[in-house]
């Protein structure tokens, strides 16, 4: 994979403004929320939830031979916008953590509810694999 951040357009901080990618097999991930092996919601926090849906949508990469490095994009949705900025340093650092610094192309899209009423954010994505 390949991304691209031309000069021309803002410096992309936690996010790449395109990638490339050539693999063998696509993988389309489903929404992962913060849900533990049990089907309950954990974590009170946004910060909280994030990392639990992050490392749900890793595991299911995983389970298809995937690494983070393998995203090619992510789309993030939360049901509070102003508290997702906020908290965007910690969840940069938790991105950072948990994915490294091989950033996919992402969105983060604001919305009214998630499938699980307690749920404040879900991601979902495309890999591509070698």
């Amino acid at each position: 994979m390949e991304r691209i951040n031309p000069p021309a357009l803002s410096p992309p901080t936690g996010f790449s403004h395109a990638v490339t990618a050539t693999g063998s097999r696509l993988v389309f991930l489903a929404g992962q929320t913060a849900l533990d092996s049990g089907g309950a919601v954990v974590g009170d926090t946004l910060p909280e939830q994030f990392e639990q849906a992050l490392a749900n949508l890793l595991e299911a990469l995983r389970a298809t031979g995937g690494a983070p490095s393998d995203l090619a994009r992510v789309t993030v949705y939360t049901t509070d916008v102003p508290a997702y900025r906020a908290h965007a340093r910690e969840l940069g650092a938790i991105w950072r953590r948990r994915a490294r610094r091989d950033y996919p192309a992402m969105a983060v899209i604001g919305v009214v509810r998630l499938w699980d009423e307690q749920a404040m954010v879900e991601l979902d994505g495309i890999a591509a694999l070698p």
